[in-house]
């Protein structure tokens, strides 16, 4: 009777916990007529078990010709976000006119079957990528960074920048910098295409003239983007060796007041913390699509828990309506009810925009960046072309 009792009081407690933590399956099935019997299909997304966005870490399992397929467990009411591929980012699946497409995007509330029919890859559409670069860029290899993996770094310089010797510079520090500038080095094979936006404000004086340092991500993208002892790694990078770095070789203005860090998705995320608390380093930061709230990560919380001073920051947010950007949104419209309760002033101290018909991608970014570099960077010309939008 007491064993019974024991029992009945342990399921109690457990159950609930169970019911939180119920699992859920996702089978993704690939249906391709025009590949040959040892054809090898990656899926690659937003989780461990789906890459990382690495896009030859997970393999899908042959059934017969033409037809691939596994079977993925998550936690219920996981948010997924997945490409296909055959190996490299060379090789993703097209749209039929040869277009990128989106990432598929589904939250798991229920056990889940995918196909994706396949016609085109990447390596069988004939397209050339120039990776012509707009402006003066000077590439930095293997650069040591402590607990974490060497890195690249690409730096954007100001058209003047060797005729004006004398004068220095505002630095935008910006995550993910294969996908800045050069479609042919970028992941998803279009770029932000911030080099010739930049490049155009400049010349119309529109923001002030900048550096920008793109930081190339590494292969643990995610945990280095994420509220964790690797993100805090990462910032700590940043702050103690590449920006001494970037001072140490380049015309920069070194204070917080003249430092900016920028990044989309969970770039985002990690720009905000920076500028959050790290604010005697960085003073602004631009969040583009940014994953504030979403299921591990709940950087609203922390903002809501701070009681001190107001600081003197400047935040760019802004977001699309379309798939992943859709999900995203609720933990948007939290954090500016949180900086609105905290006397941020929208339009001085936060801007927010949001383009309801744009999906997640680089291409969606590349048509937006330029209302977050005159936001942070504008003339008083620039400032005026803002508020008219």
């Amino acid at each position: 009777m007491i064993k019974l009792i024991y029992n009945l009081v342990v399921m109690v407690i457990i159950s609930p916990f169970l019911i939180a933590q119920q699992t859920v399956s996702i089978e993704i099935i690939v249906l391709c007529d025009s590949l040959n019997y040892n054809s090898e299909i990656f899926i690659t997304g937003n989780d461990p078990q789906l890459g990382n966005w690495q896009p030859d870490k997970t393999k899908l399992i042959k059934i017969e010709n033409g037809k691939w397929r596994k079977k993925f467990f998550f936690t219920k009411g996981k948010k997924l976000e997945f490409k296909v591929t055959r190996g490299s980012w060379e090789t993703e699946v097209l749209n039929d006119d040869g277009s990128v497409p989106s990432n598929h995007c589904l939250i798991l509330e229920k056990d889940t079957s995918v196909t994706i029919t396949v016609n085109l890859w990447a390596d069988q559409f004939e397209v050339t990528l120039k990776g012509q670069i707009t402006g003066i860029v000077k590439y930095h290899s293997n650069i040591k960074a402590p607990e974490l993996k060497r890195r690249e770094v690409i730096v954007w310089l100001p058209p003047f920048y060797f005729l004006e010797t004398a004068k220095r510079y505002p630095v935008l520090y910006m995550h993910d910098g294969q996908n800045l500038f050069d479609p042919s080095t970028s992941a998803f094979r279009v770029d932000w295409q911030l080099d010739e936006t930049v490049d155009s404000l400049i010349r119309k004086k529109l923001i002030e003239d900048i550096i920008i340092v793109g930081i190339y991500n590494s292969s643990e993208r995610s945990s280095e983007y994420s509220e964790n002892d690797t993100g805090y790694a990462y910032i700590n990078f940043i702050i103690d060796s590449l920006k001494l770095f970037i001072d140490a070789r380049y015309r920069t203005l070194t204070g917080k007041e003249n430092t900016a860090v920028g990044g989309s998705s969970l770039a985002g995320l990690i720009s905000f913390m920076m500028v959050w608390e790290f604010s005697n380093y960085f003073s602004k930061a631009i969040c583009i699509s940014p994953a504030l709230k979403i299921e591990r990560f709940d950087f609203v919380d922390n903002v809501k828990s701070y009681n001190g001073d107001k600081k003197n920051i400047k935040i760019y947010i802004d977001n699309g309506g379309v798939g992943t950007d859709s999900i995203l949104q609720a933990g948007i419209n939290e954090m500016l009810l949180v900086l609105k309760e905290k006397d941020f002033i929208v339009g001085d101290d936060v801007f927010w925009f949001r383009d309801e018909d744009a999906q997640h991608s680089e291409s969606e970014w590349s048509k937006r960046v330029w209302r977050a570099l005159i936001f942070l960077f504008g003339t008083e010309e620039g400032k005026k072309l803002l508020a008219g939008f």
